[in-house]
């Protein structure tokens, strides 16, 4: 398998506090990998070193191969490398398709005429509908985003990023308070999509992370314990110790 994502030895400090110690790390190209460990493990440090919110302390990070270390965050977004984040960030007064639309606006360096009527642009709200329409948003892409349910609302966000033609998309928690009937849609969705899109996920409900990764990796103390696939990971009695418990999964 290709790598389309990796570290090298990548660390970062704040002070004497050690956020990430080490992390080589690679997630191959059209994966579905989850990222997963205690509360202070390093796992969102993680993800601001992989976008560019922070540097590191040392070490490498490659997109396709391609040291991206020191680029900054809209470059790696141009690349490809895009993330969501734990609480929404949405537009509320715009609905869903003007939301898509001025996300692929964005992508295509046309942004800047949102004052002007984008109907003029051909194509815009044709290609944000699709979008919206294979994430089962077409239904609600006309009302306003603030009245949908929370789930349809984390959807709306990975819509987002989808219009910017990412090779990875980084996901920080995306059920975070989501109920769980609405959780359900959510993954499925997210399970559903493309595999030239590849998939890293933070979760803490284990039961959405053993369905749905095909690899998992458990950080403790800002460093890689264990890298596997599911069925190794819930049998290593380490991560049974230190996160998973006794009953453990799978």
């Amino acid at each position: 398998m290709t790598a389309v994502l990796e570290t090298r030895d990548l660390a970062k400090n704040f002070g004497g506090i050690t956020a990430a110690n080490g992390i080589t790390l690679s997630v191959n190209a059209g994966a579905r990998h989850a990222l997963i460990g205690p509360n202070g493990a390093g796992k969102t440090t993680l993800v601001n070193l992989f976008t560019g919110a922070l540097r590191p302390t040392r070490g490498e990070i490659l997109l396709d191969g391609t040291d991206i270390t020191h680029l900054p965050q809209y470059r790696r977004v141009k690349r490809g490398l895009v993330r969501t984040f734990q609480v929404s960030q949405l537009f509320p007064g715009l609905t869903p398709l003007e939301s898509v639309a001025l996300a692929i606006a964005e992508r295509k360096g046309i942004a800047w005429r949102w004052w002007r009527p984008f109907g003029r642009e051909a194509g815009l709200f044709d290609e944000a509908a699709q979008l919206l329409d294979e994430l089962g948003l077409l239904d609600c892409a006309t009302g306003p985003t603030s009245r949908l349910p929370y789930g349809r609302q984390r959807l709306i966000e990975i819509a987002l990023a989808l219009a910017l033609k990412p090779r990875v998309l980084l996901l920080d928690e995306p059920a975070a308070g989501v109920p769980r009937d609405e959780s359900v849609e959510l993954f499925s969705r997210i399970a559903s999509l493309p595999r030239d899109v590849t998939v890293l996920l933070i979760e803490h409900d284990m039961d959405i992370v053993f369905r749905f990764a095909e690899r998992i990796t458990v950080m403790v103390n800002g460093g890689v314990l264990v890298d596997d696939v599911p069925e190794k990971v819930a049998a290593d009695p380490r991560v049974r110790e230190v996160y998973l418990g006794e009953a453990g999964h799978g």
